[in-house]
């Protein structure tokens, strides 16, 4: 078990806070969005660095709302040469920083193609190699396949969200079946990643933000999905639930 503290300290964010983090936020991702695309511009661009400002990125915007991070069971060697999925939880927008303050490799969220219209943000996730499948349209899904099987090849760990949305307490709902389509066409190992009180961070469709939250963030069983056919799609989702559920059940994860 890690614990990473950030100065916990519940208690109810002010207006005047609220306002704060949220423009600290949006000068952080700025910024770092910024600095990816002039060392791009300039040629100096690599995945190392990209890991680091995406730590350095999660771990400031974590520091803003004091989060307390622990993080509990296995992170799989995910330099050992096979293709792998995250899929975690989605009760917050703070699960994907938790995620990579937590979890090692060059880990790159399956955006949502909306994010890449986005100025300076969707430029600097795709020069950062942030993958996006488009299901929409089969031509173009047919390439981002490809290309996110080719980034994975190279060592980069897709984290994907399968409830496709936040939670408004923590509890699952409902999967999409996109990302375990792409697991099963990559055959990539699934990263079960359940994150604990996370949604008291900042509650979905909300602007509430509580301070000094205790987060646990939980690793579970990880799910090979080599060899198993497109036949097999349900059993792969009913079983990666299973497992979430269990992570965010009473007992600590293994």
């Amino acid at each position: 078990m890690i614990r990473l503290k950030l100065n916990p300290l519940t208690e109810s964010a002010t207006l005047l806070r609220r306002v704060g983090v949220v423009l600290g936020s949006v000068g952080l991702t700025a910024l770092f969005s910024l600095l990816i695309l002039l060392r791009a511009l300039f040629g100096r661009l690599h995945r190392q660095i990209v890991d680091q400002y995406c730590r350095e990125w999660s771990a400031a915007l974590l520091r803003l709302v004091r989060a307390s991070l622990t993080v509990r069971g296995h992170v799989p060697d995910f330099g050992d040469g096979r293709r792998y999925i995250i899929m975690c939880t989605h009760a917050s927008h703070y699960d994907i920083p938790a995620s990579f303050v937590s979890l090692p490799g060059s880990i790159r969220m399956l955006a949502k193609k909306e994010l890449f219209k986005i100025p300076l943000l969707g430029q600097a996730m795709r020069a950062a190699e942030f993958p996006s499948v488009d299901r929409s349209n089969r031509q173009k899904a047919v390439k981002d396949l490809e290309r996110a099987r080719a980034m994975m090849e190279s060592g980069i760990v897709l984290w994907a969200a399968p409830e496709g949305t936040r939670s408004p307490d923590g509890k699952l709902l409902p999967f999409k079946k996109g990302c375990f389509h792409l697991a099963l066409d990559t055959e990539a190992v699934i990263v079960p990643v359940a994150i604990r009180g996370i949604h008291q961070v900042l509650p979905a469709r909300s602007w509430q933000i509580n301070l000094g939250q205790p987060v646990d963030v939980r690793v579970g069983q990880p799910l090979e999905t080599a060899g198993k056919t497109k036949a097999e799609l349900e059993a792969v989702m009913a079983e990666v639930r299973l497992r979430l559920e269990e992570l965010l059940g009473d007992g600590e994860a293994e």
